[in-house]
Parts: structure tokens; sequence; C-alpha cells
């Protein structure tokens, strides 16, 4: 007993050994400067993770998609205008020669209306808003994996930080082992076998810690990569805040099935792409039924010739042949009898030809005003239109025989309905037989809990009196050493054991569908 008594007061008297040289039990801890919720990062991951984003684009189509089936129900409208330039020459159409004696100029513009309706026409809305409704199920499906994905590695960071507290107090037990095996040999009460075994213990411990806070830092990098976004500061000063108490699961598994029925996300998804095969199917038979299409159409020309005194010298000899013919008819009356043709004003003569034909008095050009109005007329160019005559069309189509493409596209989309209910079928017993399995794997995770925490105490027991005696000298280093061994893995296994139960939880929650704590 005075053995005893003066070993522990060297024990107690001894400084530390970092404080003589000897590396500290572990590195300082930066206190954290960023700490992370289990809510901040669900809602940071709905904003950034690429996963869901992806997920999310897919709204946008699907609207459009339902607009443009409605869109399908109203007539078209299309406007358009032309310009064009033609050369002087001759052209060929319809086996007819066409001469142009002077370049022109052309435009015009169109104006059509025209609308179609048939049965893919008409049940287009109900097929698009099934499959919106569809692509909103998936995105919700989405985002349930993706806060289970989160909070199951949020998890895991919570598990390792924890294993890395186990990890550093096994480095101090096992430093204050080594002091007091240094003592103790000082004094001549152990052997310097009993040092170098204490020596060994302390630094497979701060390898085991080392791997630890490796573990610790690979979890956080595994759970900002999840998120969607970059470290918002180093590992060391993040911190996560959120801690789990541990209850009695009091969860009725009848309860929870009839939850998952509801509120699953994958089975609600695939029920909507079964609504989604259904109104498909209607689709596809409305492919028997006629069709009515409607048009209407108003058009312009313009045709400007650039040659204006060559379409004054062709007007001009018009003329000319005109005034020609006025005057050879005047001597033709001359020349009956009486001179005149009884009945008509001025007896049926034309008082002055070139006049009469819009020539000067000489006959040799026109008289300005109607040169004039010659160019007015043709200066049309670009947007002096001449309307062309209103056109409208009504077609009706039976549909008599397609070469069975309806058949087939009717086929397979009764395949499509079937395989969507089948596969509902299936999804339902997957969802139901994985809420059991949880539910169960949650009611195990609880009492290995509690099994774990009896061989943590009784770990922690059989060390103390481990290294009692070896205090006293009555037992070894190797019995001490194998001891804190066992304490370590009682306690590692005791942490292990606590967030696989909350994992389990989080596990049920996905499967039912929504959070049940």
């Amino acid at each position: 007993m005075r053995n005893a008594a003066v070993v522990f007061l060297l024990c107690a008297a001894a400084p530390p050994l970092w404080a003589q040289g000897t590396a500290p039990p572990g590195p300082v801890t930066t206190p954290p400067r960023v700490t992370l919720s289990l809510a901040d990062a669900l809602s940071r991951a709905r904003v950034n993770s690429p996963a869901y984003r992806q997920a999310l684009n897919d709204a946008g189509p699907a609207r459009w998609a339902v607009r443009n089936a409605y869109g399908q129900l109203l007539p078209t409208v299309d406007v358009g205008s032309s310009f064009g330039y033609t050369g002087a020459g001759e052209s060929q159409f319809g086996g007819a020669v066409f001469r142009q004696t002077s370049p022109s100029l052309t435009s015009g513009y169109g104006i059509q209306l025209g609308m179609t309706l048939s049965g893919s026409v008409l049940t287009g809305p109900a097929t698009e808003r099934a499959n919106q409704r569809a692509v909103t199920a998936d995105i919700e499906n989405a985002a349930r994996m993706l806060d289970n994905d989160v909070t199951s590695q949020y998890l895991s960071v919570l598990q390792a930080t924890a294993q890395t507290v186990v990890a550093r107090q096994q480095v101090e037990r096992n430093q204050e082992f080594l002091e007091l095996a240094q003592t103790r040999q000082r004094v001549g009460q152990a052997t310097l076998l009993d040092v170098r075994q204490a020596e060994v213990t302390l630094g497979q411990s701060r390898v085991d810690l080392l791997r630890a806070q490796q573990t610790e830092a690979e979890a956080k990098l595994e759970l900002f990569r999840r998120i969607g976004t970059e470290l918002p500061a180093p590992l060391a000063e993040i911190a996560l805040s959120d801690s789990f108490p541990v209850v009695p699961p009091a969860f009725d598994l009848a309860n929870l099935l009839d939850l998952a029925e509801s509120e699953n996300p994958t089975l609600l998804a695939s029920r909507a792409r079964e609504r989604a095969a259904e109104v498909s199917v209607t689709a596809a038979k409305s492919q028997y039924l006629p069709s009515l299409s409607l048009s209407a159409a108003w058009n312009g020309f313009t045709q400007e010739f650039t040659n204006t005194g060559l379409l004054v010298d062709q007007a001009t000899g018009t003329a000319r042949t005109q005034a020609s013919n006025c005057s050879f008819q005047n001597a033709l009356i001359r020349a009956l009898p009486g001179g005149t043709v009884p009945g008509f004003p001025n007896g049926g003569l034309v008082p002055d030809c070139n006049a009469f034909a819009g020539l000067n008095a000489t006959g040799e050009a026109l008289l300005p005003e109607n040169r004039q109005a010659l160019i007015d007329r043709n200066n049309v160019w670009p947007f002096d239109y001449a309307s062309q005559p209103f056109r409208a069309s009504v077609v009706v189509s039976v549909p008599i025989f397609a070469g069975f493409g309806r058949n087939l596209q009717v086929a397979r989309a009764n395949a499509a309905q079937e395989d969507a209910e089948e596969s509902v079928r299936a999804i339902r017993l997957a969802v139901r037989s994985e809420v059991q399995g949880r539910h169960l794997a949650l009611l195990t995770a609880h009492e290995a809990i509690g099994v774990q925490d009896a061989n943590q105490r009784a770990a922690r027991e059989q060390l103390a009196l481990a290294r009692e005696r070896f205090r006293l000298g009555n037992g070894s280093s190797l019995e001490v050493a194998d001891a804190q061994a066992a304490t370590a893995r009682a306690e590692a296994d005791y942490v292990n054991a606590v967030y696989a139960y909350h994992k389990a939880i989080a596990a049920l929650e996905f499967a039912v569908g929504r959070p049940l704590r």
C-alpha cells in the first residue's frame, strides 16, 4: 500500500508529457465559424443541387406543351411580304412565250388564316395536362429523394464527428496511460516493456484519430457536393448545429402503410404516369374521327416598270393605232350616201381622232395629262398594292384506310397503359415491403442502442479496473491496452448504433413520403 501511495503521488505531481517536449494528444481545433442546420442544408440543396435543377427544368416545357395544345384549337395566322425584280426578255410558261420589254419591280403581301380540327387536336389539351401532372409528380419525387440524400449525409457527418470525438478521447486515455507507465517505470514499479507497450498503443490511437478526422472531412465534402455548393469555409471551421434525440419509436405500422399509399412520391409519380397513359389511349383512338380544315387568304400585288420611256412609247404607239383606226372609220362614213350616219351625234364622225386617242394636235406624242397619268399608274412599287380577290375554303376529311398505322398506335398505347398499370402495382408492392422493412429495421436499431450502451458501460468499467490494477502493480500493460481497445470499440459501436437508428428513421420517412418527427 505504501508503494501504491508513492506511485499515486508521483503520477499526480508529474507534469504532462506534452509540456516535456512530447507531442500533444491531438491537434488544436479551430472554433467553428460556419454552422449548418439540417433545414438550411435542405433549403440550399433545393436551390443548388444540379440533379434537382435538372428535374425542375422539365416543368417549363411541360407548361408550354399544355399551352401549345390549347393553341392548336385556335386558327393560325401567317403574314408575309415579298419584293422582286424581273429583267427584260422572253420567258416560256405552259408552251406560251411571254416577252417583257422593260425590267420591272414587284412586291406583294399575303395574310393567311388556317385552322385544323381533328381527334388528336381535340384530345391534345387533356393529354398534355396529364403529362404535366406526371412531370410535377416526378419533380416532387426528385425533391424527396434529394431531401433523403442530404439528410442521410448530414447524419453521416454527425456520425463521423462523433467518431472523431471517440478517437480523440482514446488518444487522451492512452496519453494518460503512457504517463502512468513512465512514472511507474521511474520508481521501479514497471518495466520498459510496459512503457513501450503504452507508446505503441498511443501511436495506434493517434493513427486512428487521423483516420477519423479524414473520414469526417470527406463526409463534409460529400455533404456539400450533394447540396450543390462549394465549401463556405475551411473544413475545420464548419460545424453542424442540429442534434437528434433518441426516443423509443411509437409508429403504428398500419398507419405508416396507409400514409405511404397516399404520400410516397415514387408511387404518386407512377400513378400520374398511369393516368397519362390512359389519356394517350383516348388520343390514339381519336385518329379514327374525321378532320376539318378551314383556310382564308387576303393578297395584294404591285408591278412597276423601270423604263418609263419605253412604257410611254408603247402607249404612244397604241394611241397612234387608235387614231389611225378613227380616221379610217371617218373616211368610211364620209363615203356613205349623205356622208353621215343618221341618228348618231355628229353623224357618227369623230371630230378630232388625235384628241380621241389621247394624242396632241400633231399626233406625234401623248397629251401631257395622259402621259402623266400613265406614269402615275405605273408608280406603284413597293406599297401601292392592288388587292386580289378574297379566298376561303373548308375541307372535311374522313380517314378510311391508313395502312394499319392507326391500329398500330392504338395497340402501342394500350400496351403502354397496361405497362403503366403493372408498374404501379410493382411499385406499390415495393413501397409496402420497404415500409415494413424500414419499420422493422428501426425497431432493431433502437434495441441495438440499448445493447451497445450496456456494452459501453461494461467496457468503461473494465478499463477502470484494468488501469487501477496496473496502477497498484497487480495488472500488466497488455491488460490495460486490451481494455482500452475494447472501450474504444464499444464507444464507436455505440455511436454507430445511435446513427443507424437516426438513419433508419430517415429511411422510413423516405419510404412513407413525409416527415415522422
